[in-house]
């Protein structure tokens, strides 16, 4: 067993070295590389005639090797076969599986060894990571099969996934937060690597920027827990959490409860990592990267992190309640903030993405009440669906030759049924519909919300699920149903994309209709104790969500369909009733278009502030006070003053006489007049 969980871990490793070491090295247009890819294929393909520049892996040329991206896939289908292995291991017989690698970080009384541990929690991580990354790997040998930079895509690829394989199997917090960075920055090289286009770097550069706010939050977590536990080994702390309990912490003046605002500031990595309101900014603007990338960022990796800390650390928020209210707060407002905006958004990948923050509220909503097991639960097959639905947008785009806006398509079913079929399971999987994997995740947690006596919760994830049903049949009228409204060359060339991007779609449908009903016992069902074992805390509310009354069961099946009627009405009965709406409601209209203008608020207070205070220490303090007082200022005074000690070696001997004279006649001067003192 140890065997397989070191090769688990470290495959996605060797071949992200494989590829991007030697991959690159043998292609021998590499010095070339930059120019062609930065003017040609950025003017011949850059707009594609509808003025989008995104997802052109499948319109350049490629004539470099094959045999990366082949080596990449293969070793992560490896590791996915091998996961399954190890999770079905799990299924009857919950323990704690250790490999310890290496001494790692010893200073003191801090100690943190390299070691790969897999219990449960673990074991059904490395199957979503791992699954995921496998198809979205298969998937890209035919989507980015034309593009010029397919070696360096497949390494970063692979190196995403051992970052997040990193995260998952830690034992200490340190060791956590290796992964946590590593998946940070794999993200940046991901969305920004279209790198000749300002977009992708500004998109990269968010994420990185708004995840760094998070980060400090988690590394303070880890520096009090350190202090409070004097270790950051997880079992360790999490024996010594009940003696900390009720305790409070000297901070300046005051005295908060020590695992309240450790949690705190924990979660608070979480909420960048995961999206959360407030720190949620950058997840729309990360579609600027390929849209395999998005599908690995948002349906098993980047966000996903944040969940599996909270859930991997629920033995502490089990002791902080306070701690645990916040997350339920901040968890539903995301839920209904991302629903909202989900509403009225236009392009095709902006809408799943918003989709995606509005589900890692719910997530967040069943960890803050106490319903760990659900909160896992729905991102395990919130992993299928929404994965499904990324790489269905990308057969589309694919279909429209790069186009995005869902109101420049239409009429695309008759063209592209399968794809059309699969996006229509993904929509039915996220909308909850009965007996589809998220008909048993999703409705638990609302459950769980008014089991644990959470209105607030309970009321804002039911409004969340009737604006999800509706955005999401929504994207589906307005791309597959009625007149096509895209130009007749766009149309001539809609096609159904190659089997080897359909394969991936075709396993996630399976894991989109199935991965709930035959896994629910498991997760959510009365044993599960004996599942999670010590991987998870146990909350009470697991046992009360079984017995609320029938109308809280009913009642997300209701929003799913008043979505559904409404979302027909608007875009298949009579599409005129959209655009009179936003007429007559426009500052309501332009509110959500603009992402309740959060991006324009955070400019005004932090963007430009901070780019004016740069630009006035650059210019003034470093420019004018330093270089001019220090030492530019200083080499410009000797220069001076050497310029004229020049200008008095004028080589003619009657001016060093003349100057001699004079000197003679100060010295009997000074003789005469200060030797009579």
């Amino acid at each position: 067993m140890h065997t397989v969980l070191t090769a688990i871990v470290f495959l996605p490793l060797i071949g992200a070295l494989i590829a991007g070491l030697l991959g690159t090295k043998v292609f021998k247009g590499l010095g070339r590389d930059a120019d062609v890819y930065g003017e040609h294929q950025v003017h011949a393909h850059g707009t594609n005639g509808h003025g989008h520049d995104d997802d052109r892996g499948h319109h350049g040329h490629y004539d470099g090797p094959k045999w990366p991206m082949y080596v990449t896939t293969a070793l992560l289908c490896i590791c996915a076969i091998l996961s399954w292995y190890v999770f079905l291991g799990f299924l009857h017989e919950a323990r704690v599986e250790k490999v310890e690698l290496l001494r790692w970080i010893n200073s003191g009384a801090l100690s943190a060894n390299w070691v790969i541990r897999v219990d449960t929690l673990t074991a059904v991580m490395l199957v979503v990571v791992n699954t995921v990354s496998a198809l979205v790997h298969i998937y890209s040998l035919g989507y980015m099969s034309h593009d010029e930079h397919q070696p360096r895509f497949f390494a970063y690829l692979s190196l995403f996934t051992f970052a997040m394989l990193m995260l998952v199997t830690a034992d200490n917090l340190v060791q956590m937060f290796f992964g946590w960075e590593g998946v940070g920055l794999a993200s940046y090289l991901l969305i920004g690597f279209w790198y000749t286009r300002d977009t992708a770097n500004a998109a990269a550069m968010k994420a990185f920027i708004v995840n760094r706010v998070g980060d400090f939050g988690f590394a303070l977590g880890i520096f009090g827990c350190f202090v409070a536990f004097q270790t950051v080994d997880f079992d360790t702390m999490f024996a010594a959490a009940p003696g900390v309990a009720g305790k409070p912490m000297q901070f300046l003046a005051w005295q908060p409860d020590t695992l309240t605002v450790l949690c705190l500031l924990l979660f608070m990595g979480a909420m960048g990592k995961s999206a959360q309101f407030l720190l949620h900014t950058w997840l729309p603007d990360a579609m600027e990267g390929p849209t395999p990338v998005s599908a690995l960022i948002h349906a098993a990796t980047m966000v996903t992190a944040g969940v599996f800390m909270v859930a991997r650390l629920s033995p502490m928020f089990e002791l902080a309640p306070h701690a645990k209210d916040f997350v339920v707060i901040i968890g539903a407002v995301t839920a209904f903030f991302a629903a909202s905006v989900g509403l009225v958004q236009n392009d095709i990948k902006r809408v799943i993405a918003y989709s995606t923050c509005s589900q890692l509220g719910y997530m967040f909503v069943a960890l803050g009440v106490g319903a760990y097991g659900a909160g896992v639960f729905h991102l395990f097959t919130h992993a299928f669906f929404k994965a499904l639905l990324f790489l269905g947008s990308g057969s589309v785009i694919h279909a429209m030759s790069g186009e995005q806006d869902m109101r420049k398509m239409g009429g695309l079913a008759p063209l592209i049924k399968i794809t059309f079929v699969m996006m229509i399971i993904g929509n039915l999987a996220l909308t909850g519909f009965p007996f589809t994997a998220g008909y048993f995740s999703k409705d638990a947690i609302i459950e769980s919300s008014f089991a644990a006596h959470w209105g607030f919760a309970f009321w804002a994830l039911i409004i969340a699920a009737c604006f999800t049903s509706f955005y999401s049949w929504r994207l589906a009228f307005m791309t597959f149903n009625g007149a096509p409204r895209a130009d007749r060359e766009t149309m001539e060339h809609v096609h159904e994309s190659p089997n080897v991007m359909l394969f991936p779609l075709y396993v996630l449908a399976i894991g989109a209709l199935c991965a709930g009903f035959v896994f629910k016992d498991y997760f959510i069902g009365h044993d599960y104790k004996e599942f999670w074992g010590t991987s998870l805390a146990n909350g009470e509310v697991m046992h009360e969500m079984h017995d609320v009354p029938g109308w809280v069961v009913w009642s997300p099946f209701v929003a799913m369909v008043v979505g559904f009627v409404v979302a027909w009405i608007f875009y298949i009965r009579d599409t005129s009733i959209p655009k009179r709406l936003a007429a007559q409601h426009e500052p309501l209209y332009r509110f959500l278009l603009n992402k309740w203008y959060f991006d324009e608020v955070y400019n005004a207070i932090f963007v430009r502030p901070t780019m004016w205070l740069g630009r006035f220490l650059w210019k003034k303090g470093d420019g004018f006070l330093i270089d001019g007082f220090g030492p530019d200022g200083v080499s410009h005074v000797v220069t001076d003053i050497t310029r004229g000690v020049v200008r008095l070696q004028t080589g003619y001997l009657y001016h060093y006489a003349f100057a001699m004279m004079i000197g003679v006649a100060a010295l009997i001067s000074w003789f005469m007049f200060g030797g009579a003192h």
